[in-house]
């Protein structure tokens, strides 16, 4: 493969990864799960669409200043993310039931998509996205003099807990609006190199700044407490939230007069009266709930349980991370030649039995994660890009935000009820306990039962209908699908002999 086949399929699986939509804020770069463009307007009407010196040097200007605003949003996550937030729980001795429920905030703050989407259209993009994303990483002030306050330990408790409630509303609400303001900046023409180029430097960004998080938990956090690193931690995701309010505040808003939307909440039941809709929703609301039962203890679980350092885990994640987008362009691909149901599918299946592989590892045998690395890293990929870009062929033009809207509604509130109801489980059971001669924790109980209600979820995939594709339907019509494609592809594979000889009969004509 020549080097600019491999630069274009590179850019191609990057530009794909940016495809879905961020549940969270601005600079989201984990792969498959965010894509800045989903709720963006079908056609760009905007002044951007053929700009001249003067627009075309602003666009210039916001579009660099987009990409270090992103890497810099990656210093805020590294600094406040799931995983320091967990860390934060176990310093402050929340149980099982407020991690699963503090976690899953960011899931149950989906409830204000609609309200976002209409506060979004009546005071601007631009205005809500800086108010809203500032706001939202500037709560985390409290944080930084948590051990100094005069609160015992459950006002600790319900503090920590409230920060993240509120800054997981105001992201939303951020969010959607930065949504609708980078569709409306980024011209239809660039918007896959641009978000290509983003996406690869934030993950980058992303990567180096956990692992300087995790050495800096490792070494400033104490046996028992919060200790000095987790205030350090929260008082560096506010400069970050600071820095990158001043880098949004660079990119200009190339609409700034348009049309306020009316509140119509007729118009958000829409997806309701479509079969087709209705159908991935039903499935977004199982799979999600299957996912959340297990899914904010993983960190909870590697922490406490297996006795990881923070940096072991920083690993871990980057390792997923890498494998994901090593895998996009086959995702990608085969997203274009078969449809994304049948990609769904097979991928939802294929999760449905890795957490079964957390059973396995111990505290001084960490080497089943290998497998869940490379098994998560491959199928979570496949799975985030199928999950976006279906909706997106489901959803009709006429009333796409609200679709989209409608779908993640549904799906992060099944994750966060799930979520809390996993943590109210795993807080009955005891902690530890022996069965047919293992030992076992409670959070084994719920990675089980995550695992059989994944699978359960997966053939509710088949029920969906994809316009323009040809759905698979059975398991069996999957895999005659998946290997005709192989023996195709197979087929198209030249032999080392050919391979060899197709660039001297190249060079011979030349």
């Amino acid at each position: 493969m020549s080097l600019a086949v491999l630069r274009r399929h590179v850019l191609r699986s990057f530009a794909a990864l940016a495809t879905a939509v961020p549940l969270f804020r601005p600079g989201n770069s984990l792969p498959g799960s965010a894509a800045p463009l989903m709720g963006a307007p079908p056609a760009s009407t905007t002044p951007t669409s053929e700009p001249g010196d003067a627009a075309r040097h602003a666009l210039r200007q916001s579009l660099k200043a987009s990409v270090s605003e992103g890497i810099v949003a990656e210093v805020f996550t590294a600094c406040a993310g799931a995983t320091v937030l967990t860390a934060w729980a176990l310093a402050l001795k929340l149980g099982p039931f407020l991690v699963g429920v503090m976690t899953a905030l960011p899931f149950f703050a989906q409830f204000v998509q609609f309200p976002a989407a209409w506060l979004t259209s009546s005071f601007g993009y631009r205005r809500v996205a800086l108010t809203a994303v500032c706001l939202s990483r500037q709560v985390m002030l409290p944080l930084c003099v948590l051990p100094w306050l005069p609160l015992g330990l459950e006002g600790q408790q319900r503090l920590l807990v409230g920060v993240a409630a509120v800054s997981a509303v105001l992201g939303v609400i951020g969010n959607n609006a930065w949504v609708a303001w980078m569709g409306e900046l980024v011209p239809e023409s660039i918007r896959g190199r641009f978000f290509g180029r983003r996406t690869a430097l934030c993950t980058l960004g992303g990567t180096l700044t956990s692992l300087v998080a995790g050495v800096l938990m490792d070494k400033l956090r104490p046996p028992e407490g919060v200790g000095l690193g987790l205030p350090l931690l929260a008082a560096l995701a506010c400069v970050a939230g600071v820095v990158t309010t001043a880098l949004m505040a660079r990119q200009h808003d190339p609409a700034p007069d348009r049309e306020k939307a009316k509140l119509d909440f007729q118009v958000a039941l829409l997806p309701l009266k479509d079969e087709r809709a209705r159908r991935v929703l039903v499935y977004q609301v199982a799979w999600n709930a299957a996912v959340g039962i297990s899914a904010p203890f993983y960190s909870f679980h590697m922490l406490k349980n297996l006795k990881m350092s923070f940096l072991t885990m920083a690993l871990y994640l980057a390792a997923v991370a890498g494998m994901r987008m090593l895998t996009a362009t086959v995702w990608g691909r085969l997203i274009d030649r078969l449809g994304a149901q049948p990609v769904l599918l097979a991928c939802s299946l294929g999760i449905g039995f890795i957490p079964a592989i957390w059973l396995f590892p111990t505290a001084t045998f960490l080497w089943p994660l290998l497998a869940d690395v490379v098994l998560a890293g491959v199928l979570w990929g496949g799975h985030g890009l199928a999950a976006f870009a279906l909706p997106l062929s489901v959803a009709p033009r006429r009333g796409r935000p609200f679709y989209l809207a409608a779908f993640s509604t549904a799906g992060g509130l099944a994750y966060a009820a799930a979520s809390a109801l996993g943590g109210g489980l795993a807080s009955l059971l005891p902690t530890e306990f022996v069965l047919g001669g293992h030992l076992w924790v409670n959070l084994h109980v719920l990675f089980v039962l995550s695992s059989v209600a994944r699978v359960a979820a997966a053939f509710l995939a088949m029920r969906i209908i994809e316009p323009d594709a040809k759905p698979v339907c059975s398991l069996g019509a999957l895999f005659s699908l998946v290997g005709s494609r192989l023996q195709a592809r197979a087929a198209q594979v030249p032999s080392p002999a050919q391979a060899l000889a197709e660039p001297q009969s190249a060079n011979a004509e030349s």
